[in-house]
């Protein structure tokens, strides 16, 4: 758009005409003041009453002048005339000139110069007579010196000597004529030049026929030179080598000077004949070139000089300094007389104003006046007629006393006080009176010889040319101190003259150079930029100065003034009014250059606004002059607002038929991804452009742009997406399925469309995007975590399969004879860091997403985190195979005994038997373990660190916590009404007791298996071997939808032949059994003998992040736990061994060595043969489950008397050595943290056997077993110690311990085996009273918590002590409410939860007491069997008070639940506000 499109009133102003003639003067623009004032209506601006008053009368006055144009012509003419005055009363220039006495004139020779130089001529070709190399040079120098005025000798400071010697350099310096020099260096040529050139120079103005005297000059600038030779060569040593020619030069300078005279002497001067110098007045030439100011006119004004030369010739008799001062006279009538010639007292605003003008310019004009006097001094003389000149004073005449004291001024011009003006009201030019011109009214009724009948219109006419010539000319050079001026030097020098004649004051100046700055600005022939620089010279005190200066020579200079646009209160009516009317139309045309500059702020590279934001907030706005109504600055800013939103809607769609195609079967999403790209960029290319002035006038360019693009976008968007999806859809794939859209693509749109929503919310903040972004794209994440979770398993299976389970090493150490890294994080295999990079391939590209809805990102990451789960628990399953394999594997012997036929095992273990007398199997070899297998633990425990890591990075707590608050799940009789629920039992065997033996010896190697109804098998646990009370403590989890029945079966391990079985029992596991999330323990019998003891509890089966961890953390724990008790399964049947009740009955000799061995013994010892083949420990007996034991000898000679202590300790040898064996093999590949767990086990190990030496398990049943002897229960104590001193590896050097930590030595366990040394030997009557005393204690405290937890109404949470419960779930069973929380999932979400809970686990135990202990010992008296059966039938009835008081309470919180669910149905939501119901929830 155009500035003709704008409207003519942009901002409610009336574009007054502009002609010359309205603007052109003060006394014209006075005529013209009410027209203006009238035209600008809808202005601010109203003069006062009084003004206005005055403005009418003069306009009326100025009615009578005629409404002229200036042309170029006339100002030309009198710009001319004033030029040319300049150049007349210019002081003139003066020279010296030689008075020669009368007496005697010296006659020059007739030698010409010739003759001369003829002694150089005639040795020419002789060496020692030419200048040497680098004369020349040195010579330009000492030259340039002479006319700078640095070469020594008064001879040489003469202006005529200057003159001739540089009118020779630059003969000198033409290239020709130097080079010929500096290659011939001939003495005669170079003084023959400059002879000639000194001829020329002296000569001119000089007429033939007259005095030649001026001859005898050109000999003595002669002799100059060749002395100034001379000097050179003496001065650069160059005479020695030139002897010659240097008395040849001293020769021609005597012949020239005629008797070898001085030239310094003023009596040798004209020849020798003395006389004296005078200066003499050079006569004025009258060419246009010596008229530096008729020079400046002529170019400005584009006029040839000999136009300008025959103007002045033509009109020399008129253009004289006697018009020139009558002129000033008549001006100085003028204001004497009140005529409105000049400025009156109704011109200003102000008595204050005028007076101050009115003493400047009489002070103006009697310094110009006094000027003119001393450039013709007859003027003072006479008048016009010849008549001697009157002084008018006091009417009286003025003879020649009055020149008398003109002169006297005009001598002593330089000395006076040029701030008082010079009286010349006496002097008289012609007969006129000054009052007769009182009836004149304009300036062109006044014969004016050089001023203009309207002074500021031709003054601004002439500006007008003059700024248009220094614009055009490129040339122009920067005023004094370098600053940049739209004016030249010279241009400002002429207008000072001119103003300076025509009697233009400074701020009429001032104004005028601003009002033609507007007017070219409008005609659009400079740019804001000038206008900008017009507008700061203005205002400059410096520039003010150079409007203000006096360029003739002889006026005083003009004190320091500040810029008129500061101080406005000396301005006349108009100036103001035109300043105003200025102002206003810069401000118009301002605007609109801005408006259309800004209809192309969204291209690539617009012109910039700011010149003109500058010009109007510096020059325009702020000036107290400009005024302006806000119901115009409220009408531009809604125009521009306009007009941008029009341009921003024209750039979209220019972007969208650049990136979209107009077929719809071509579009993709890397169209809207361009067309998003390109959207965001321009908006933040016009927000970066615009980010330190946001605004422009009211208008934000950004916003606007933002306001309309990005909601068309959107819009755009969102139904270009859905179409190429379901053009996507429509398209089938080679096997027939519904085509896709790339995921990939899909993930690209998504970043720009967050990117496009970032834009959109910080441009328009409290804006809602037009469509859910996420919830539109929310399908390709799916897409990649299920196709990433259909893979999963195989690359699993994958980094697996190509492991070779071999530590890493450090690449440094790596090399050929290095040894390998000893540090922990190298002791891992390679695939448990590519299956953690395949888990973190998914969660990277998701965060990478940074996707904007909680919800949904919370969701992926329960998602994810089941797919980690799926893919833990597939590497513990390969891993723990693995392992199993390895550790299960036969040694050679075992191998070839394998081999050997039933009777040859028959033969080969009685023979043994009968050699060894039963102590084959006394030594037992280390079990050699293969660096892999230990690497596949240190896998398992990087995995866990790992897995901490990830659930860290994911955020597992928030993720859930946002789904519980934007989207809960359902309450649980909800959730049983829709089905599908699962629910995961984890069934933990714990021991059994009172098995039936199954083999020959009288015990068995029991194991369980666990199956459903349908005879699948669901777990198996390991085998402990010899034993009717073994104890598993082995955990399992079953996942089911509903009840589900488990049978148990005992199974003994048999070598030979098929395991028998010791008996079954059922467990159903009903979920409504177990809804309060509680573990239970149960007793289960067996259908034969015994009984095995099971701890059951249940968790949900929930789509929970939190869940999935845990169990993903939980299946780690457990393999790690499985493959640490592999491996200490290896080390046990030693410890078995070393501590028994043989080894004790041994060390206090009542036991003695047999000699022989029967058949009968040779079956009972079947038994070791066939662990030896299986690799259990040979040579055990029985040490629990029942009291006799074998009674064979472990080593002879026994005493009968009690072990010394060094017995004792010898006894642990061979058993620490076998730890100390195997432990140097872990050391080299496990991990240290991964050796502390195998330490941990074996101690607990040690302390279950210590525990069963000392009692029997805990039930209800008397035991068999019989107790220790005091001797017996201290050596037990003893090695207790030993151990624990063992285990703790304390270094009393490192003062550090390099075992097992002291916390975890002193576990409960151990202090129950030190609290039993308390009560083992008290009578029996004592340890009842203690055991009901703990057991009232403990009723006491469950009340307690009952009592607070139906106060908080909470669902209970009961750990209660007992160990039977009330409910019956087998045949022959009892359902005991547990003692201890369970192992939950939740609690074992992270490495930090785990901890917690094996913390809360140890303070709980710690703090609450129980008698199972003396219960233990109980069972060893046969005089407690009916206490322990009351106690029993006590225990149940509390658990069963327990059982129904939790099963109250959760039946209450359910019922709360329920009604909450109710009242909040189809509440609730997202992220969106979108609503929810139960049944609708997507699990």
């Amino acid at each position: 758009m155009s500035s003709s499109d704008l409207p003519s009133d942009l901002l409610g102003y009336v574009t007054p005409p502009t002609s010359h003639s309205a603007l052109s003067s003060p006394h014209k623009q006075r005529s013209t003041t009410s027209s203006i004032a009238s035209s600008r209506r809808r202005s601010n601006y109203h003069p006062s009453a009084a003004v206005m008053r005055r403005n009418m009368s003069y306009s009326r006055r100025m009615q009578m002048q005629a409404n002229t144009t200036i042309t170029d012509h006339d100002a030309y003419i009198y710009a001319l005339r004033a030029a040319y005055l300049h150049y007349l009363l210019q002081p003139r220039q003066k020279r010296v000139q030689h008075v020669a006495n009368s007496s005697k004139r010296l006659e020059r020779t007739n030698t010409s110069m010739q003759d001369l130089v003829a002694d150089f001529k005639l040795v020419r070709d002789s060496k020692s007579t030419r200048f040497p190399h680098g004369f020349m040079a040195e010579l330009d120098k000492r030259i340039t010196n002479v006319l700078i005025g640095k070469e020594k000798g008064q001879e040489y400071q003469d202006s005529a000597v200057k003159r001739t010697f540089a009118t020779f350099l630059n003969a000198f310096k033409e290239p020709t004529f130097r080079k010929q020099m500096d290659k011939d260096r001939r003495v005669e040529d170079l003084l023959l030049i400059f002879y000639s050139r000194a001829m020329k120079e002296m000569s001119k103005g000089k007429v033939d026929g007259e005095d030649d005297g001026w001859k005898l000059m050109v000999d003595r600038h002669m002799a100059l030179f060749v002395r100034l030779i001379s000097s050179t060569l003496h001065n650069n040593d160059w005479t020695r080598d030139r002897p010659e020619l240097s008395s040849r030069l001293k020769t021609l300078e005597t012949k020239l000077l005629q008797h070898d005279q001085d030239l310094a002497e003023a009596t040798q001067r004209a020849g020798g004949q003395g006389g004296q110098s005078i200066e003499v007045e050079i006569p004025r030439t009258y060419e246009v070139r010596d008229m530096p100011h008729v020079v400046r006119v002529c170019r400005i004004f584009a006029i040839p000089t000999v136009q300008a030369q025959n103007d002045i010739n033509a009109h020399r008799e008129v253009w004289t300094e006697r018009e020139a001062l009558r002129d000033l006279k008549e001006w100085q009538n003028h204001m004497m007389l009140n005529a409105h010639i000049t400025l009156s007292k109704d011109d200003f605003g102000t008595d204050e104003a005028y007076e101050s003008w009115k003493k400047g310019e009489y002070a103006d004009l009697s310094q110009m006046m006094l000027q003119i006097v001393q450039s013709q001094p007859e003027l003072a003389k006479s008048g016009s007629s010849g008549r001697p000149a009157q002084l008018r004073a006091s009417s009286k005449s003025i003879g020649d006393d009055t020149y008398a004291e003109i002169s006297r001024q005009m001598n002593a011009g330089a000395e006076m006080d040029h701030d008082q003006p010079v009286d010349m009201s006496g002097l008289n030019i012609d007969d006129s009176n000054p009052r007769d011109s009182m009836g004149v009214d304009s300036a062109s009724q006044v014969d004016f010889t050089f001023v203009p009948p309207d002074g500021p219109a031709y003054y601004r006419a002439v500006l007008r040319v003059a700024l248009t010539h220094d614009l055009a000319d490129d040339e122009t050079p920067p005023n004094d101190g370098g600053s940049i001026h739209l004016l030249s030097k010279h241009s400002m020098d002429l207008l000072s003259e001119l103003a300076l004649r025509w009697r233009v004051p400074i701020f009429t100046r001032v104004v005028l150079y601003l009002d033609v700055i507007r007017e070219k600005y409008e005609e659009q022939e400079i740019g804001l930029e000038v206008v900008d620089t017009a507008f700061t010279q203005a205002k400059d005190p410096a520039v003010a100065q150079q409007f203000a200066e006096r360029r003739t020579k002889n006026l005083p200079a003009t004190p320091a003034v500040q810029s008129p646009l500061l101080d406005r209160s000396k301005w006349t009516i108009a100036d103001t009014h035109l300043y105003q009317f200025a102002l206003a139309r810069m401000h118009d045309a301002t605007l609109r250059e801005l408006y259309e500059v800004f209809q192309h702020c969204y291209e690539s590279k617009p012109p910039t606004v700011g010149v003109a934001l500058y010009v109007l907030d510096t020059h325009i706005v702020s000036d107290p002059a400009f005024h302006s109504s806000p119901e115009d600055s409220i009408a531009f800013t809604t125009m521009m607002s306009d007009a941008l939103r029009q341009k921003a809607r024209e750039k979209y769609h220019e972007l969208l038929s650049k990136h979209i195609s107009d077929t719809a079967s071509d579009w993709e999403f890397f169209h809207v991804v361009q067309l998003g790209k390109a959207v965001t960029g321009l908006a933040g290319k016009v927000q970066k452009r615009y980010s330190k002035n946001p605004e422009v006038l009211g208008v934000n360019p950004a916003s606007i742009l933002v306001e309309e693009v990005l909601p068309s976008f959107a819009d755009d968007a969102k139904e270009l997406i859905t179409r190429i999806m379901a053009l996507a859809k429509e398209k089938e794939t080679e096997d027939g399925k519904p085509g896709e859209v790339p995921i990939q693509d899909g993930f690209d749109l998504y970043r720009e469309l967050v990117e496009v929503r970032h834009v959109y919310a910080q441009a328009l903040p409290g804006k809602e995007f037009t469509f859910h972004v996420e919830g539109l794209l929310q399908e390709f994440v799916w897409r990649w975590i299920s196709m990433t979770d259909a893979k999963l398993l195989a690359w699993i299976d994958e980094a697996v399969a190509q492991d070779s389970f071999a530590a890493r090493h450090d690449p440094h150490t790596s090399a050929e004879g290095a040894m390998p890294s000893t540090e922990d994080d190298a002791r891992h295999s390679q695939s448990v860091m590519d299956v953690y990079q395949i888990f973190a391939q998914p969660l990277e590209q998701v965060q990478r997403l940074e996707w904007d809805d909680d919800l949904q990102y919370a969701k992926f990451m329960t998602a994810i985190s089941k797919s980690i789960g799926r893919g833990v628990a597939r590497y513990c399953e390969l891993l723990e195979g693995k392992f199993a394999k390895e550790m299960d594997r036969q040694t050679p012997e075992q191998e070839m005994r394998a081999q050997q036929t039933q009777r040859e095992k028959w033969l080969s273990a009685a023979r043994d038997v009968w050699v060894t007398g039963g102590r084959a199997g006394e030594k037992i070899e280390p079990f050699q373990f293969w660096p892999e297998s230990f690497v596949k633990i240190n896998d398992i425990e990087f995995a866990t660190l790992q897995l901490d890591k990830l659930e860290k990075e994911v955020n597992v707590d928030a993720c859930a916590e946002v789904i519980n608050r934007l989207e809960p799940p359902p309450p649980p009789h909800v959730r049983a009404r829709q089905g599908g629920n699962k629910f995961m039992f984890t069934i933990k065997i714990i021991e059994a007791e009172d098995l039936k033996a199954g083999d020959a010896n009288g015990l068995s190697d029991p194991y369980v298996v666990l199956g459903d109804e349908y005879q699948k098998r669901l777990a198996k646990t390991k085998t402990v071997y010899s034993s009717l009370n073994p104890r598993w403590d082995e955990t399992v989890d079953i996942l089911t939808t509903g009840p589900l029945n488990v049978v148990a079966t005992v199974w003994d391990w048999d070598l030979v032949g098929d395991h028998d079985c010791l008996g079954r029992t059922s467990l159903k596991l009903d979920p409504n059994h177990f809804n309060d999330f509680l573990p239970r323990e149960y007793w289960l019998d067996l259908d034969t003998q015994g009984r095995v003891l099971v701890r059951v509890s249940m968790e949900g089966e929930r789509d929970d992040i939190q869940f999935y961890f845990g169990k993903a953390f939980r299946t780690l724990k457990r393999t790690e736990r499985d493959m640490g008790r592999k491996v200490t399964d290896k080390l046990s049947a030693y410890i078995l061994q070393c501590l028994s009740r043989r080894t004790l009955r041994v060390l206090l000799g009542q036991n003695n060595l047999i000699a022989g061995v029967t058949m009968s013994q040779a079956r009972g010892y079947f038994s070791k043969f066939s662990a030896q083949v299986s690799g259990r420990p040979m040579g055990l007996t029985p040490n629990s489950g029942n009291g006799g034991g074998g009674s064979e000898a472990i080593t002879p000679g026994g005493t009968g008397a009690g072990a010394t202590p060094l017995e004792i300790q010898n006894a642990l040898k061979p058993l620490l050595t076998y730890f100390d064996d195997n432990f140097a093999i872990m050391k080299q590949t496990l991990t240290d943290s991964a050796m502390i767990m195998i330490m941990t086990r074996l101690w607990k190990e040690v302390l279950v056997v210590l525990e069963s030496l000392l009692v029997p398990p805990l039930s209800d049943k008397i035991s068999a077993q019989k107790p220790l002897s005091r001797q017996e229960v201290d050596i037990v104590y003893r090695w207790l110690q030993i151990l624990f001193d063992f285990f703790h590896a304390y270094d009393d050097e490192t003062k550090e311990a390099q075992g097992v930590p002291l916390e975890v030595l002193r576990s409960q366990k151990y202090h129950d085996l030190q609290t039993m040394n308390f009560f083992y030997f008290d009578p029996t009557e004592s340890l009842v009273r203690v055991s009901d005393k703990i057991a009232q204690e403990t009723a006491m405290r469950q009340q307690e918590t009952v009592a607070k937890l139906n106060r908080l109404s909470a669902p209970a949470s009961y750990a209660g002590g007992g160990s039977m419960g009330s409910h019956s779930l087998a045949p022959g069973g009892a359902g005991l409410l547990g003692t201890r929380r369970s192992k939950s999932i939740m609690l074992s979400r992270n490495l930090g939860t785990m901890r917690q809970a094996k913390a809360a686990k140890r303070a709980e135990a710690q703090a609450d007491h129980n008698d199972d202990m003396i219960l233990r010992i109980l069972r060893m008296r046969p005089e407690a069997e009916r206490y322990l059966r009351d106690r029993s039938r006590q225990k149940e009835r509390l658990a069963a008070a327990a059982a129904a008081e939790a099963i109250v309470r959760q039946s209450l919180m359910a019922g709360r639940l329920q009604q909450m669910g109710n009242g909040g149905a189809g509440g609730g939501g997202g992220k969106g506000g979108l609503g929810r119901r139960w049944d609708t929830i997507r699990e």
